[in-house]
């Protein structure tokens, strides 16, 4: 059923293979069993948390927000089987990489559109009270429309040949709760102020796109989040 199976990489949470599946470069995501749980604990857990992320891809496609397509969900084998994106790169990597680029304004004008898409997308997901839960540019790709099979990293200065996805839903779930929508900007913001220092405006530009997409209930939702905000510099402040 599974052909080539290789180990992709090894997290926390869970191992990533790759193999051709039906004929289909795929990507499995095998939860690990957590041995300090009761193994009917552990079970039951780790069945909600696959059935989130599953459920969570599928709302995507509705939502207009693009992720790997969902092929299999195997509760006995803790398996998730999903389609598998060989030409793409995290967007964590694209700003690494392009970071080095001899072109700066060219690099600076397609990440300003980048967080643009970002934002849109975030908004998409919110709308459709889609709770990410790891919103960081590890868990997006960048995704060639017609890949060229170019080594070459400028190829993602391509915008119009190039889409956002998203990835990773394993601490998803769905919730129209305005502070978890606060809550998930806020992680972002965080994770962005650790991988991207060097451009510090980042976030309020994804943040600028997220507001002017969609003004339903746009209010609370700021609202929320600048609370979260508070709450979390006063952590910080008091250690």
């Amino acid at each position: 059923m599974c052909e080539n199976l290789k180990i992709l990489k090894q997290g926390a949470e869970a191992k990533l293979y790759i193999c051709e599946y039906l004929g289909r470069p795929t990507l499995i995501k095998e939860r690990f069993k957590k041995n300090y749980r009761h193994p009917d604990l552990d079970t039951s857990i780790t069945k909600e948390r696959i059935k989130n992320e599953a459920r969570s891809i599928v709302r995507c496609k509705s939502a207009g927000v693009r992720t790997p397509a969902l092929y299999l969900v195997d509760f006995d084998r803790r398996r998730i089987y999903m389609e598998h994106f060989q030409h793409s790169i995290t967007v964590k990597d694209f700003i690494i990489n392009l970071t080095k680029s001899s072109n700066q304004n060219e690099f600076t004008n397609t990440l300003d559109i980048y967080a643009g898409k970002i934002g849109q997308t975030v908004r998409k997901l919110h709308d459709n009270n889609i709770i990410h839960g790891d919103l960081t540019t590890s868990n997006m790709l960048l995704v060639e429309k017609n890949p060229t099979n170019s080594l070459d990293d400028s190829k993602w200065l391509d915008h119009d040949n190039v889409e956002l996805a998203m990835i990773d839903f394993g601490l998803s779930f769905i919730d129209s709760s305005s502070e978890d929508k606060g809550v998930d900007l806020y992680v972002l913001e965080r994770a962005l102020i650790s991988t991207h220092n060097d451009y510090p405006d980042l976030f309020g530009k994804i943040f600028d796109a997220y507001k002017s997409f969609s003004k339903s209930n746009i209010k609370e939702i700021v609202s929320k989040y600048e609370d979260v905000r508070a709450r979390g510099r006063k952590r910080t402040m008091i250690g």
